[in-house]
């Protein structure tokens, strides 16, 4: 069992002028397996985020009804998937599935266990940017290569 190298990487988060901890991990693992500005991914996403919440689900509604900087309502503190999703699909990107119900986890944050190239995988309650079988997050998130993946989104060349 090998788990992924990790290298340190807030995405240019910090070059964006954003300070201390947050719970950007969609705006980041966007931003450093695209190649994209954080900024420009960050402000995106927050656009997506307000059209999201003029919808009629119950995400939205609890997005509506919570104050700015609550979780959901910028980038800064969560990103609904139906967001994500919908951003990384303009830009190209298709998600591949790795878990099903029933079937157990398959697929671990093992370089031998997932494809060369820019990918962002989708873990328990995290995206992570995978370069070359390599994490780049602002922590090693790997659990030593126990961490299941349930999918990931990749760029086809």
């Amino acid at each position: 069992m090998t788990a992924c190298r990790f290298i340190y990487d807030n995405g240019g988060r910090v070059h964006a002028g954003f300070k201390g901890d947050a719970g950007d991990c969609v705006t980041r693992a966007i931003a450093i397996a695209t190649g994209k500005q954080y900024l420009d991914v960050y402000h995106d996403l927050f656009d997506g985020i307000r059209e999201f919440s003029q919808g009629r689900s119950r995400q939205a509604k609890l997005i509506r009804s919570k104050k700015s900087g609550s979780r959901g309502t910028t980038p800064r503190n969560g990103v609904p998937k139906s967001v994500s999703k919908k951003y990384l699909e303009s830009l190209g990107w298709v998600w591949t599935p790795t878990m099903f119900i029933g079937s157990g986890c398959k697929v671990h944050l093992r370089k031998n266990e997932l494809p060369s190239g820019r990918i962002i995988c989708k873990v328990s309650k995290h995206l992570v940017a995978v370069i070359d079988g390599v994490i780049h997050d602002t922590y090693d998130c790997s659990r030593e290569g126990t961490r299941c993946v349930y999918g990931y989104w990749s760029k086809p060349s």
